[in-house]
């Protein structure tokens, strides 16, 4: 987070310099000029003391107005610009302060077009996100413009406008760009020239998007209705500000490309696609983490048209968690094909497992061995969440026996239950990230959970996805800041038939 600070040291040399001009000033006889030359004005975070400053007048700093047509007293003109400089950087520090709880492109992107605009006195404006290393995000943002109105502005040719110029690196558009009257300039591309005219604006100032680790990441366009460019104070503001926000964007676009290399690395670890046995239909949800995490579903078919379902969960977080996960995935599909009408002796096999692979890592695990023809499900769990049954007349946790998570003691042992389900019921095997991410306590997020699945409307309990859908959509909470997205989840729904 960046903080703009005052350097006090230079606002004590101002007030010094005005009270030895007051002196001076008090002590000097009528008509004799001073031998001492104007106060020297400091240069204050960044803000450079030759820009023109806003309007300020002397009188209304010390409380006595000015009188017409009479010049204000050095002093009064050093406070003025000093007030100016003052309001400037508590403006930047707002707006800064507000850039930096973003915490993605796209909110970013939002945040410096609202706030550009204000600085520069526009009303509306776009952003185009393209880092110049090729490697994406791309996207672009508009302030005021419909996404029809910014594809009339992506069908002028690039080449043709200040922010096309400028991320395609041309040499002639280095820094900010500023055309003042689009309809008024004939030199200008005809078509740039329509679409201005279409869409009611007549001026527009670019600004390049850069920071020092990853060059070019984009450019900000504002538009003004009428002819008009920025002062230069508004180019100079604008411009701190840019600076400031091309470092933010460039965290958040590291940031963002860490989340999509984690989720595609969790994708390609998990199945791509479900097997198909007869009398049974699947569907699985997962919901990642932003920094990835170790829950994982499986589910194969085994032979005599059996099938093997498992859910689990590997504490942590990280490349190391889903590396863990992607062993322990495996080696569960091996034991579930060796002895998988064994549930216990296929988790404790796993548990063997992560004691030589992972001693330092405690992981939850459920395994059911169904058979689709019977509608059975022999089932045993390692301080995994239980399942749960829904259907036309029950919907139930099933009663597991209190077990001990992987690892966690010198030999895991737990005994197997066996569930007999009625035609058309579905059984819900979930992690407890499910739980966990509502944000409520245990007792309540579990009662949240079986109030979705007994809601599940009859029209969609003929379909597996659609009762793994609702009950995802139901216990967890939508909006900015509700429920705990840090936590991974994953829904596993099998029907049987």
């Amino acid at each position: 987070m960046w903080t703009l600070r005052v350097h006090v040291d230079a606002l004590i040399a101002a007030q010094n310099d005005m009270g030895v001009c007051d002196a001076i000033r008090r002590n000097t006889p009528a008509g004799k000029p001073t031998a001492m030359s104007a106060p020297h004005l400091p240069k204050v975070a960044g803000i450079d003391r030759m820009v023109p400053v806003s309007a300020h007048t002397a009188g209304s700093l010390s409380g006595v107005p000015a009188a017409p047509g009479v010049p204000a007293a050095p002093g009064a003109f050093t406070q003025d610009r000093l007030a100016g400089w003052v309001s400037d950087l508590t403006t930047l520090h707002e707006l800064t302060e507000r850039l930096a709880r973003t915490s993605t492109l796209e909110d970013a992107l939002h945040e410096l077009l609202d706030a550009g605009a204000a600085l520069v006195g526009a009303r509306r404006g776009l952003a185009v996100f393209e880092p110049s290393d090729r490697r994406g995000p791309v996207s672009t943002i508009g302030l005021g413009l419909a996404h029809a109105e910014l594809g009339h502005i992506e069908t002028v040719p690039r080449s043709a406008t200040s922010y096309g110029r400028i991320l395609e690196g041309l040499p002639d558009a280095e820094g900010a760009q500023t055309t003042s009257d689009l309809l008024g300039d004939t030199s200008l591309d005809s078509r740039r020239r329509e679409v201005a005219a279409r869409l009611g604006y007549a001026a527009s100032y670019t600004l390049p998007l850069t920071a020092e680790a990853t060059g070019n990441l984009g450019v900000a366009v504002w538009l003004y209705d009428e002819p008009a460019e920025p002062l230069e104070r508004q180019r100079h503001l604008v411009g701190l500000y840019a600076g400031y926000a091309g470092e933010h964007l460039a965290r958040l676009l590291e940031l963002e490309r860490a989340r999509a290399d984690v989720a595609t690395v969790t994708e390609e670890l998990l199945p791509s696609r479900m097997p198909r046995v007869t009398g049974v239909q699947l569907a699985a949800r997962h919901r990642t983490a932003p920094q990835g995490g170790g829950d994982w579903y499986d589910a194969l078919a085994l032979p005599e048209g059996a099938l093997g379902l498992a859910v689990g969960s590997v504490n942590g977080s990280g490349p190391s968690a889903l590396a863990a996960m992607g062993r322990l995935r495996a080696g569960l599909r091996a034991y579930a094909v060796m002895e998988g009408e064994d549930p216990v002796a296929v988790l404790s096999d796993l548990e063997l497992l992560l004691r030589l692979t992972e001693p330092a890592r405690s992981a939850t695990a459920l395994f059911a061995y169904c058979e689709p023809a019977r509608r059975t499900i022999l089932l045993a769990g390692a301080g995994h969440t239980p399942p749960l049954v829904i259907g036309d007349l029950r919907t139930e946790f099933v009663e597991t026996s209190v077990s001990a998570p992987l690892g966690m003691l010198a030999c895991w042992e737990a005994p197997s239950v066996e569930i007999a389900l009625a035609p058309g019921e579905t059984v819900l095997l979930y992690t407890d990230g499910l739980l966990r991410r509502t944000g409520d306590s245990m007792d309540r997020a579990y009662a949240r959970l079986h109030s979705a699945a007994a809601c599940v409307p009859k029209a969609l309990r003929d379909d597996a996805g659609s009762v793994a859908d609702h009950v995802l959509r139901t216990v967890l909470p939508d909006g900015p800041g509700q429920g705990n997205g840090m936590e991974e989840a994953v829904i596993l729904a099998a029907r049987f038939d």
